[in-house]
Order: C-alpha cells, then structure tokens, then sequence
C-alpha cells in the first residue's frame, strides 16, 4: 500500500495544477470569476464594434457569443442551468476597445462552476476557498451551509470524515462510553438502523438536507 503524501509533495502537486489550469484558462478567448451565486463572463472585442453586430443567446441551459459574419466566441452547454430573466448582457468600453459583459444567474446558487460551457477546460472546485468565493456577501444560513460544504470538501481530500460522519462516530463514541462491554449489542444495532427501511429513510433524508447545494 503506498503512503499518503507529505505535505511538501501535496504542495508542489496543487502548485502544478494550479499552474496547469491557469495555463489552460489563458488560452481561453474570455475570461470569466463566479460567486457561489453567479458567473462573470467577459470578452474583448474591437472598439468599433456595436450591440447589434452581435449575437449573444442567453438559455437556461445554453450560451452563445458571436460576432455576426464570424465564427462563435463561445457556443456550449452551460455545466447548470442558470435564471434566464435574471441573467444580462452588455457591451462596454474600455481603454482598448470594448467588453461584452456577461452575467449568468446560478438557478443552484450552493455550488461551483468547474466550467463556463461543457466542452472548456474544468477547474478544479475542491480548491475554490470561502476568500474567493466573497462569503461575506451571502447571508448567515446560506453562509453557515456554504462553509460546511467547504469543509467537508476539503476533509474528504485529506481522506478525513465529513462533518457529519464526524457527529455520528462522536454518537458511537458517546454510546460506547456510557455503555462500556456492549459494543457487541451496539454493533447488531447498527446493522439494524442500516437496514431498517424506515429508519434508513430518516437518514437518508437527514443527509439530502444537509447535502442541498452540494
């Protein structure tokens, strides 16, 4: 069995993915940041051109960027749907030219994008910490459920428990020591609960609410 890596090496190998991805994102012909609750796609074009010289189509699951007469800028499916209405273009100017702005209102707003459209290069969203994705402008509940989603992420590449397998060995724990030489009594228990269809289904809908956004 090989060893886990040390902390140098998981290091100089988030170091490289990192540089790999941005490598692969500058060769993108936009450039694009997300919140937890939207997407920000930007992309430069020549000063001289106009609103209506181009096609941008905005669907729930589709984007579309072109300039008419040439070949799409971006044309894909989106990675997940996003609120049509509340989503917007337009065309500003810049030092050098002009920006298509585009903003994509998240339908989940409790996850992250690894990608702007399905066919471009994916980034890694295990690495996504609360300081980039802006947690300060969420509210408190939305916040709490966003940084444990965090946590357990990050516990899960540690090869650690979530936090919620974490309360459940603490309920063992708690259990074995008020009731020290029945761990076998405990055990036949515990494969009931784990079988038990009703009991399991409480579970089961215990962790679909902890899990929403994920």
């Amino acid at each position: 069995m090989s060893s886990e890596p040390t902390p140098a090496e998981r290091e100089k190998a988030d170091k490289e993915l990192h540089e790999r991805e941005a490598a692969e994102q500058a060769k993108l012909p936009y450039k694009w940041t997300q919140t937890i609750k939207d997407v920000d796609v930007t992309i430069s074009v020549p000063g001289n051109i106009r609103g209506r010289d181009l096609e941008v189509v905005l669907l729930k699951t589709k984007l579309k960027v072109k300039i008419k007469g040439q070949d799409p800028i971006i044309d894909g499916d989106l990675p997940k749907p996003i609120h049509v209405d509340d989503s917007t273009w337009t065309l500003e100017p810049t030092p050098s030219g002009k920006d298509i702005a585009i903003h994509l209102d998240k339908i989940n707003q409790m996850e992250w994008w690894p990608h702007v459209i399905t066919t471009a290069p994916k980034i890694d969203v295990s690495k996504i910490t609360p300081e980039n994705s802006q947690l300060g402008d969420l509210d408190g509940e939305t916040r709490t459920m966003v940084e444990k989603m965090m946590y357990d992420q990050m516990q899960k590449e540690a090869g650690k428990p979530t936090s919620d397998e974490q309360k459940k060995a603490d309920m063992l724990k708690k259990f074995q020591e008020q009731h020290p030489g029945k761990q076998d009594l405990w055990s036949k228990s515990a494969r009931k609960w784990e079988t038990d269809p009703c009991r399991n289904g409480f579970f089961q809908r215990e962790n679909e609410l902890g899990d929403i956004g994920r």
